[in-house]
């Protein structure tokens, strides 16, 4: 609509884990199977299935939310295009050293067997012994418990007392730490402890790093294999790293033959039972810790041993921050700005990426193992450097010919996937034809903004900023805009165990509670998270969701926009929107009856000739315009779309269209030159107003827009969509009519207050009614617009007096200000004691504010420290109350007057 060539294509990544996890419990629904009883092929293959079912709804809520997106050009993850791309960019990431594959600690998940991102892993605080379910068990578990247990010493040194909140994972130790400086450990340096359970002799080790000798014994078991800072124990000081745990969370056979194919957390109660035997168990406390859930399965996360592929990301996230903070040349701008602290600290405290992933569905790793014929150990991935890596299998035997010369060999392609991340990672080239040097790519790349939610800023944005900088030479885009969390209206994350998920269909289309409890009960929930969820639902939405439309959810949510970090979303406001197009399509149809059938709207209109009320709603339009594209410009959303309310609803609805009613009442001759510049600037405001509004609300525009009559001889556009959006018009800005018409809505809503206190039966009858002036200004004016003044608030008459005439009698009266009064004519006696008591209340009301000012003035600092033009401010505002207050007392003396008259 601003005349940009613009592209916003639609896509979908594949969702590595989530849609296995989907998959997974369907098959064991529906066929009591696992994955692993019907086969990676068959598997992938019912992925994809329910891919081609269920994969596009997110697509087909978009379609319905308007969203303008060039569907010819829909793409995903997954399909042919980008595949390439992803083997692609692996092949040359590797070639330049940037992955590579390592032995280290990841995040796994025994329940699904697989490796998992951090974003994957929910962390709860536990503050004392809590037993909670895991997945698996059919006891609860216990945590948030410190286990003390004793290791005997070698040289009959006696033993050495450790405490620990994972007692399973002693079967994995490798060494006991202890603080160099520590004095009651200093005779054990370079002594070894001896496993209870297999003998195993292991050392005293001093690492000042790890231990703080003040807490607990000031001695640290070292599980260098299970956790990430024995981990780097274990790399400091050469420790053996032992693996004790099988991919499905069983003691393996380095356990000991005792425990081996225990369940870890059954193997946790079995050894405690088993070190009381050995009169090591030392007792255990309360303890408060974080414990690490995945968010797909619900499983304890184990921290895990594994060889995995790597992305060094050192380099790329140096340039990546640069790309932001860099105050001579940003390249990148994010908003709100709030979020670049929190770029900072990801990009400035990075780790290498795992994009390992030991699932089925997914990009399969390009990377094949050589098998060589005298290789000692044969099991896949022994030997580091029999990997080759190629963008298919045809390549990699050739490479693998090169590199094993003469030798006799076999290529098994990593089982492992790469995480979803790194495919939508490359997503701002991929859908533009890279690696190809596509005409897309050479006229869209950089893209300009790309608009995500702050939760997964380092995950995807970083991760295609990285990626597009090394890959594309760019940055991807030049803005990054964050939109805040949609939650439920008590602040709660949506989710589907609480049932407080909203689809953005069914507030569109609708729908009753029981349908909102059939799709629960068509999802994976177990029995207990169903009925959770459909109480949640009952509670929530009693009569489910009215129909809203696309328009009202729309505004809705930009309307939000500024409400922090977070939108706590309220059905009833998108209900209040919806309300709110319906009166605008009332509206509209009603003022498109005053143009008439034959109307043609005229090929110029000069603000000039034109009558007040036209002059005042083309300048209120244009500051409306003025306001909305720069709160776009900005990024603003919820102010713009606060200025585009405002114009149609407080401006041309309420003001509008009401003061220029009695230019069409009868078709008075009268008026006839009124009449017609009426319906040119109505048609004017109708044409630019429903452009305006169109981003927002496209359908309702749409639809009242191709209804509205074309000038003479021109050709319409096909769709408001690509009309030309409306831009700030200069001879149509006139304050001095905009403040006339403030002193009329100011005298109009006096008198509408007045009526309001009337008897219900009283309040729609028109009345006359009078306004004092105290100055030749305000006189002035008032006297120019009786006929406007007249028209909004209703009235049978209206005079226009001088403080010099007499007061009318018989009223009802307000102040409105130091220069208005407005006395509304009441049919019978005014009830004087009760107009006196409302004058009282508000004479108070001004007098507080008075003595605040006067005190202010009168500090003693007030004339030293306070700026010039707030001393001239609050001059001018304390005159101006006074006056008020001076008004007020003279209406107060003519109701005692008036009063001692009767």
């Amino acid at each position: 609509m601003s005349g940009y060539n613009t592209l916003w294509v639609p896509g979908m990544d594949h969702a590595g884990i989530a849609t296995q996890v989907v998959v997974e419990k369907k098959l064991m629904r529906e066929m009591k199977l696992t994955r692993h009883d019907v086969g990676r092929e068959n598997f992938v293959a019912e992925v994809w299935k329910w891919k081609n079912e269920y994969g596009g709804t997110i697509l087909r809520q978009l379609r319905r939310l308007g969203a303008s997106l060039d569907w010819s050009r829909e793409c995903f993850t997954m399909d042919e295009k980008r595949s390439l791309a992803v083997t692609e960019a692996f092949v040359r990431l590797h070639k330049d050293g940037v992955i590579y594959r390592d032995l280290r600690l990841v995040n796994w998940d025994c329940v699904l067997r697989t490796a998992i991102s951090d974003i994957e892993v929910d962390y709860i605080d536990i503050k004392e012994r809590t037993p909670l379910r895991v997945p698996g068990y059919e006891k609860l578990v216990e945590f948030g418990v410190l286990t003390s247990f004793a290791y005997p010493l070698e040289e009959g040194l006696g033993e050495i007392i450790v405490a620990t909140t994972r007692v399973e994972t002693m079967l994995g130790d490798t060494a006991i730490a202890v603080h160099p400086d520590d004095a009651r450990y200093s005779h054990l340096h370079g002594k070894f402890a001896i496993h209870p359970f297999n003998g195993r002799k292991f050392p005293i080790v001093c690492d000042a790093v790890l231990v703080d000798m003040n807490f607990g014994t000031g001695a640290v078991k070292i599980t260098p294999a299970h956790d990430p800072n024995d981990f780097e124990v274990g790399k400091r000081h050469n420790l053996e790293f032992i693996n004790i745990f099988t991919d499905d969370g069983k003691i393996n056979s380095n356990g000991g033959a005792e425990f081996a194919g225990m369940p870890r957390f059954e193997a946790r109660v079995a050894l405690t039972e088993a070190l009381k035997k050995k009169g090591l168990y030392k007792g255990d406390k309360n303890n408060e810790m974080r414990l690490g859930i995945c968010s797909r399965s619900n499983d304890v996360v184990e921290p895990l041993i594994k060889p995995q592929w790597y992305v060094n990301c050192k380099n790329m996230a140096r340039e990546a921050l640069d790309a932001v903070i860099d105050s001579t040349n940003p390249k990148m701008e994010i908003i709100p700005k709030q979020y670049v602290a929190e770029w900072k600290r990801w990009l400035e405290n990075i780790r290498d990426w795992c994009i390992s992933r030991q699932l089925w569905w997914g990009h399969r790793v390009p990377a094949w193992y050589a098998v060589l014929k005298d290789d000692e150990l044969k099991e896949l991935g022994v030997y580091n450097d029999h990997w080759v890596v190629a963008r298919n299998e045809e390549e990699a035997k050739e490479k693998a010919s090169r590199i094993f010369a003469g030798k006799t060999f076999d290529l098994y392609q990593d089982p492992d996937v790469l995480d979803t991340w790194f495919s939508s990672g490359l997503f701002p080239l991929s859908v533009l034809g890279w690696p190809d040097d596509t005409k897309d790519l050479r006229a869209f790349y950089s893209t300009s903004v790309l608009e995500t939610g702050h939760d997964i800023l380092f995950f995807w944005v970083a991760r295609m900023v990285m990626l597009g900088m090394k890959l594309g030479g760019d940055v991807p885009f030049g803005k990054v805009y964050l939109h805040p969390m949609i939650r439920d209206a008590h602040g709660r994350k949506m989710s589907k165990s609480l049932g407080n998920v909203i689809d953005p269909l069914e507030v569109i289309n609708g729908i009753e509670l029981k349908g909102l409890h059939k799709r629960l009960e068509e999802g994976n929930l177990d029995q207990k998270e169903l009925e959770t969820a459909k109480e949640g639902q009952t509670k929530d939405f009693p009569d489910g969701i009215p129909e809203c439309g696309s328009d009202a959810l729309r505004f809705a949510l930009v309307s939000y926009t500024a409400q922090s970090d977070k939108i706590n979303l309220d059905i009833q406001r998108v209900v209040g929107y919806r309300q709110w197009c319906n009166k605008l399509w009332n509206a509209i149809r009603f003022a498109m009856t005053k143009l008439g059938e034959d109307y043609i709207p005229p090929e110029e209109i000069i603000p000039a000739t034109l009558p007040f009320s036209c002059k005042w709603i083309l300048s209120a339009l244009n500051k409306a315009i003025s306001k909305t594209v720069v709160s776009l410009d900005s990024y603003e959303f919820s102010d713009a779309a606060t200025a585009v309310y405002s114009w149609w609803q407080f401006q041309l609805c309420d003001v509008f269209i009401e003061v220029i009613k009695p230019y069409f009442a009868g078709n008075d001759p009268a008026y006839a030159s009124e009449r017609k510049h009426a319906q040119d600037t109505l048609w004017l405001c109708l044409d630019n107003g429903l452009r305006l509004l169109h981003p927002f609300m496209p359908f309702v525009t749409e639809e009242l827009w191709q209804r509205l009559p074309s000038k003479k001889d021109s050709v319409r556009k096909e769709s408001i969509v690509i009309s030309e959006y409306p831009s700030a018009v200069e001879s149509w800005n006139n304050d001095v009519v905009e403040l006339e018409m403030d002193m009329i809505e100011s005298v109009v809503k006096s008198l509408r207050s007045l009526r309001s206190q009337l008897a219900p039966n009283e309040r729609y009858e028109r009345r006359a009614a009078f306004v004092v002036c105290r100055t030749d200004d305000a006189c002035h004016i008032i006297k120019k617009h009786e006929l406007e003044v007249s028209t909004l608030a209703t009235l049978s008459s209206l005079d226009v007096l001088s403080e010099k005439d007499d007061a009318p009698v018989g009223c009802i009266l307000d102040v409105v200000n130091e220069s208005l009064s407005t006395f509304l004519k009441l049919k019978g006696i005014v009830n004087v004691e009760a107009e006196l008591e409302k004058l009282n209340k508000k004479m108070e009301e001004l007098q507080k504010q008075c003595d605040g000012l006067k005190k202010k003035r009168s500090a003693p600092s007030y004339q030293e420290k306070v700026p010039v033009h707030i001393r001239e401010v609050d001059e001018a505002k304390l005159a101006s109350l006074l006056q008020e207050l001076l008004s007020f007392k003279e209406a107060r003396e003519h109701l005692e007057r008036e009063n001692r008259e009767t």
